[in-house]
């Protein structure tokens, strides 16, 4: 069942220079409960393709479907976490997950039932009453996290959302997120720069052309689940990483859908 359907989707905007063109002619399919990577160059449209899809901005041209219906705001179904955590440094971890339920008026009780139940799944339980600036920047993460399911949306947009931490912490939270991914099914669209990210977490990488940004390449992954760091140094990742690198570095693709 197809989720998001984006068809000769553009987006340009106005600058001191003229108006630059961001993406241009994208088409795309995700389907229900699909996790999806996006990797391309710097400045290829990524993060705009993102906020298209969460309709955080509007496009300048093309049609962007949920569920079969054209949005013209964000839908209560999407959650999306940043690069940043950007929790509110006032607030309780639990305050902080909380906090999209009180603006979209769930039941409370409900809501602070889901919440402890995330933060246990996410490995803090027991840190409900801390404050984020008692957090590595890891667990911040985690907390980012769970505020983005508190209301168990169907999508979940990433936006680079372990840019920011270490080698290590990383690789842990891309384990962690395949874990909950797993537990609790949604679709997922996640941006990130790292290729070997981009192939241990998905379905399918999506990998797009330079500005103006084109999907140039879509490579199915056929990595058995639950994904393992073992996996990293066989045969047919290596073959997945080359073809992924040679559309980011060399240009070359093949324009599927």
């Amino acid at each position: 069942m197809d989720k998001i359907r984006i068809e000769g989707l553009e987006k340009t905007y106005a600058s001191k220079g003229g108006r630059v063109t961001a993406l241009a002619q994208v088409n795309l399919t995700i389907r229900q409960n699909e996790f999806i990577t996006l990797v391309g160059p710097s400045g290829c449209g990524k993060s705009t393709l993102l906020k298209l899809i969460g309709v955080l901005i509007r496009p300048s041209r093309g049609l962007l479907l949920h569920d079969g219906v054209a949005l013209t705001h964000p839908p209560r179904d999407v959650g999306i976490v940043f690069q940043e955590p950007v929790l509110l440094e006032w607030r309780s971890v639990l305050d902080n997950v909380l906090l999209p339920a009180e603006i979209l008026g769930l039941d409370k009780t409900k809501a602070h039932a889901r919440a402890m139940h995330l933060l246990d799944l996410v490995g803090l339980a027991g840190f409900e009453r801390r404050f984020p600036r008692e957090l590595s920047g890891g667990m911040q993460q985690r907390v980012s996290i769970c505020r983005a399911l508190i209301h168990n949306p169907s999508v979940l947009l990433m936006d680079e959302p372990f840019a920011a931490l270490d080698a290590m912490t990383r690789e842990e939270l891309g384990f962690e997120l395949m874990r909950i991914w797993d537990t609790d099914k949604k679709t997922v669209i996640f941006v990130t720069h790292n290729v070997t990210e981009a192939i241990l977490l998905a379905d399918r990488v999506v990998a797009m052309s330079r500005r103006p940004g084109r999907i140039a390449k879509i490579v199915d992954i056929a990595l058995p689940r639950p994904r393992t760091i073992d996996m990293e140094f066989s045969p047919q990742f290596k073959s997945y990483s080359d073809q992924i690198r040679a559309v980011i570095y060399h240009g070359e693709g093949d324009g599927r859908r």
